[in-house]
């Protein structure tokens, strides 16, 4: 990895921090220069927009969530409980680190034509990957006719995620997966499929890292 990388790795990692805890995305490039201790002219040479900035922390997350999603292929065999433990996991990291949910801002094609196209494109990517997966896995837990399921899951998913962001949701809530995943079976159509049961979250969250990746600056 390049010098030019790594910084630029950093720079999203300090904006990712500093974001903690916030509703809106209200972070500026300029905002960088004390929080990374970089100068301002270097910092503006890696994002020459300030919607490079949101995609490219957009980016990073989407980029989490698709290592993630590989991870849980190996992990769980049965589609099911691989897509209702893959969308737990990204609502307890949301949780309980405070993570911004970028959600909020993105996708949003008004703010990519406004990135330089080497950001648009990354993104543009990695979410057609990201969204592949959900795809797929959705339909190899069963395709069920008469609507277009996996838009309503991606629908359910964003608003799930801001909407528990903005109640200040426990990330320990073991009642929380519950609902969150009866819910998402419900969307795709599979009310009699068995989802995993409160003592399997229980057994699930004891087994999940105490301490947050991302911590404020």
């Amino acid at each position: 990895m390049s010098s030019w990388e790594q910084r630029s790795h950093y720079l999203i990692e300090v904006a990712q921090r500093s974001l903690i805890g916030h509703k809106t995305f209200d972070l500026c490039r300029s905002h960088l220069v004390a929080a990374s201790q970089i100068s301002k002219g270097t910092i503006y040479n890696h994002f020459t927009t300030e919607a490079d900035l949101v995609v490219a922390v957009a980016c990073a997350e989407y980029e989490e969530w698709l290592a993630a999603a590989k991870r849980d292929m190996q992990r769980y065999p049965d589609p099911l409980t691989r897509f209702l433990y893959h969308h737990c996991y990204r609502l307890h990291q949301m949780l309980s680190q405070q993570r911004y949910v970028i959600e909020r801002v993105m996708p949003n094609q008004a703010l990519l034509l406004q990135a330089t196209d080497s950001y648009r494109q990354r993104f543009e990517k990695i979410s057609t990957e990201y969204n592949h997966w959900n795809r797929l896995t959705i339909s190899e837990i069963g395709d069920i006719p008469g609507f277009n399921r996996a838009e309503l899951v991606k629908d359910y998913l964003r608003g799930a995620m801001i909407n528990s962001d903005d109640a200040n949701r426990q990330a320990d809530d073991v009642q929380l997966y519950c609902q969150f995943s009866y819910a998402l079976s419900q969307l795709m159509g599979h009310s009699d499929k068995r989802i995993p049961t409160k003592p399997a979250f229980v057994h699930w969250l004891s087994h999940l890292p105490s301490t947050s990746a991302i911590s404020a600056v």
